[in-house]
């Protein structure tokens, strides 16, 4: 979906791609180049305007920093070689500093960082050399720094759209076309602007149909500190809903903590006249995960649409996992009811293929899906036709292959066209000369037609079972990818029926001996005689077969993107990472009512400003621990200026209401004891699975191994390499590499786990 034509969502957010053009190298080099702009961002705003406006700065300078980084290191970049470029004309916009070029590139090199495949929203830099450093795209007398932005890929004609930061000349366009003496030009793979680009166009106020009501709800402190409305949850309809949602997560094993977090959260949405937002906090180990998991099964049992996002696609599809799990449980008929489940992004970057059980519910796979299931109708009818008026059908089918039969002339002509001649006859002397030796051939091919023409019992056996597993496939498909919406369980449960009785009624007949109608055999009954016997059983499954034609009907679509559009519009769970979500604002698309952030506290503010202004939006979730790692940012300008921050961290700052998940099930006692006592205030308590004995393991022998082990390296020496890239101190790598080494000796059957501020290895 994501390299199918132009990008949709890039006609807009252009503007950013433009700053970037506009800086030359030194720029881009230069740290302080924004730093007078960059202005700290505040805890509390007057407007909407003065909320979006403050990330703006941020952005470009994080955008700077990221691009200055990786130039550092575009020795070491992916790249490929470019084989043609041509100046695209087709543009019904075109920005006054840039042009938009169609290249192709070359895909046959041998040098693995060589097969670099360009990808819609890739920041690309093209040079006649390979560069080893920064230094050589600079003052190159040729070709001075010039950079590209992947607009598109039409892969229909094997084109990547680029907008250039400056024309290609002339003459490298000639010399590419003709190929002789062609010089190299290369495109190094710098970084992906999708999400700045992205992020951009929700702070510039360019998301078609955003809303901006819920983003006022965090301009200020919560007057309601993030309670519940007391004008709704006082009286007895808060009961029911309470004793509604407990119902429904009752088999899923929560503690009270994780009970009170879900059921505070669903039972928001009984109150009409107030828009909420909710924190949940979850420390490690208190089960997050299980407990977002059932925060959306709960809404979608409640059939409330929801979007579930999160900064990763890691993180993403490790909920929908989860969230899955548990759909399978309570599934009436197979996998009916997936269909209202859909995670979407980009497939080669989410690796869905690892979780291979999201197949069923993942965007791509269901479009392709749905997109083969066009026959449906047809293949139901012509069943039911087969069934219901075998003779007439056979009839039909009998007199196509006669009329199809080729006249004597016809025939002729066919065998005239077909052969070479060498002495250059023309048809009528052709005609002439072969006219004996045709009409044997004619009667051969009359008599071989002929023979080759089913009987009525060959015939309807052959289309019997092809429909039956032809229908049979697009059953499998249909309950499991179309929305419970358009499609009834009644009717569900009528598909393995249908399949069955077809499934008898070809047994029955293939166990019989019918006359062999084409030769005069009378050995055994008709089809028909034998169909007629059946009569009660085909009577039956033509009455399923009725029910499922009148009631499932297909949206009458043939484009991919016009059947990502109805799935998207259709599901009531969708799940993408939160600057995947501009996908949702489009023009028609059905509204969100829930959204839920997992991993929230890792989520940069500004990138929530997307999905916060999704249209019909009443209900916010964000699930996440501020006391752990911030998001990433390269940029210390734009740290100092609170850019990492996230939404759920200043919420907090200004004292909103967090509901906290207080049993932690992952950590020893004697582990746990130091993050609850410094970050926690002592509010976590150990679960009884933590506490047994056999949950105590030493791995390696020696006074210095302990629950925690602090270790000096007093000898190690920080270093930088050649290449200028990242601090390595080797006397730790070599003591790190030493205690991995001896836990593989030892009974450690797990991997370690190795973190690192730097490239330590």
């Amino acid at each position: 979906m994501e390299r199918s034509c132009i990008a949709k969502d890039n006609e807009e957010g252009l503007d950013l791609v433009e700053t970037v053009f506009n800086w030359s190298l030194k720029d881009v080099l230069n740290d302080n180049l924004c730093k007078h702009k960059v202005l700290k961002i505040p805890q509390t705003f007057l407007s909407t305007t003065d909320y979006l406006n403050s990330f703006i700065p941020s952005l470009i300078e994080e955008t700077r920093s990221d691009l200055c980084s990786n130039l550092k290191g575009v020795s070491r970049a992916s790249f490929c070689e470019i084989s043609s470029i041509e100046l695209e004309r087709s543009r019904s916009f075109i920005p006054t500093k840039s042009l938009f070029y169609q290249i192709s590139v070359n895909r046959s090199s041998n040098d693995v960082n060589g097969k670099y495949e360009p990808e819609v929203g890739d920041l690309i830099a093209f040079t006649d050399i390979k560069p080893k450093t920064v230094d050589d795209l600079i003052n190159r007398p040729k070709r001075n720094y010039h950079i590209g932005y992947v607009h598109g890929i039409k892969e229909s004609i094997d084109k990547i759209s680029i907008l250039s930061s400056k024309s290609f000349d002339m003459d490298i366009q000639f010399a590419l076309r003709s190929k002789s003496d062609a010089p190299k030009l290369y495109a190094f793979h710098l970084l992906n602007l999708t999400t700045n680009v992205r992020i951009w166009k929700a702070l510039k106020s360019q998301l078609e149909g955003a809303s901006l009501s819920m983003m006022k709800k965090v301009l200020q402190a919560d007057i309601n500190n993030g309670e519940n409305c007391q004008l709704c949850f006082s009286g007895e309809n808060h009961s029911v809903a309470c004793s509604s949602v407990q119902n429904i997560i009752r088999s899923q094993n929560l503690n009270q903590s994780q009970k009170e977090a879900v059921v505070s959260c669903v039972t928001s949405r009984e109150c009409h006249h107030n828009d909420t937002i909710k924190l949940i906090w979850g420390p490690p180990g208190t089960g997050k995960t299980k407990t977002v998991a059932s925060l959306l099964f709960s809404l979608l049992k409640l059939k409330a649409r929801t979007l579930a996002c999160a900064p990763t696609n890691t993180a993403v599809l490790e909920v929908a996992a989860r969230l899955q799990n548990l759909v399978m449980e309570t599934l009436e008929c197979d996998t009916f009811g997936f269909g209202d489940i859909v995670v979407f992004g980009n497939k080669s970057r989410m690796k869905v293929d690892s979780y291979r059980c999201l197949n069923d519910v993942f965007l791509d796979y269901r479009v392709d899906n749905l997109l083969k299931c066009s026959g449906w109708k047809h293949s139901l009818e012509s069943m039911i036709k087969l069934i219901e008026y075998p003779k007439q059908q056979y009839d039909s089918y009998k007199r196509e292959e006669e009329n199809s039969l080729k006249s004597l002339e016809e025939f002729a002509k066919q065998k005239y066209f077909n052969e070479k001649h060498d002495d250059h006859l023309t048809l009528e002397q052709f005609l002439k000369k072969e006219s004996t030796c045709i009409e044997e051939q004619y009667l051969l091919y009359k008599d071989h037609k002929r023979k080759n023409i089913k009987t009525m019992e060959q015939y309807f056996m052959q289309r019997l079972r092809s429909n039956r597993e032809q229908l049979e496939e697009y059953m499998r498909t249909l309950h499991t990818h179309l929305p419970t919406s358009l499609i009834p369980l009644e009717e569900i449960k009528k598909m393995p029926v249908a399949l069955d009785l077809l499934s008898s009624l070809e047994n029955s007949l293939s166990k019989d001996k019918f006359k062999q109608t084409s030769d005069g055999c009378e050995d055994g009954e008709s089809i028909l005689d034998c169909l007629g016997r059946l009569s009660i059983k085909n009577e039956e499954c033509l009455v399923k077969l009725r029910s499922l034609s009148q009631t499932i009907s297909l949206p009458n679509i043939t484009d991919k993107y016009e059947m990502a559009k109805f799935c998207l519009m259709s599901a009531r769970l969708i799940f993408c990472t939160a600057a995947s979500s501009t996908k949702l604002f489009a023009d028609g698309m059905t509204p969100v009512e829930f959204l839920v952030i997992d991993e929230a506290a890792q989520l940069k503010e500004c990138e929530s400003t997307i999905p916060l202004q999704l249209p019909g939006l009443h209900h916010v979730i964000l699930i996440g621990d501020e006391k752990q790692l911030p998001a990433v940012v390269k940029s210390q300008v734009s740290q100092e200026a609170e850019y990492g921050r996230s939404l759920f961290e200043r919420l907090v700052s200004l004292g909103h209401k967090k509901h906290l998940l207080n049993v932690q099930y992952r950590m020893h006692p004697s582990i746990s004891l130091f993050p609850n006592k410094e970050f926690y205030e002592k509010q976590l308590s150990d679960s009884p699975f933590v506490r047994e004995v056999s949950y105590n393991r030493h791995f390696l022998e020696g006074k210095m191994y302990d629950s925690y082990s602090f270790i000096n390296i007093a000898k190690g020496k920080e270093k930088m390499p050649r290449a200028g890239h990242g601090w390595k101190n080797m006397v730790e790598a070599a003591a790190v590499c030493k205690i991995i080494e001896s836990l593989e000796n030892g009974y450690f059957f797990l991997p370690p786990s190795l973190v690192s501020n730097y490239m330590c290895l």
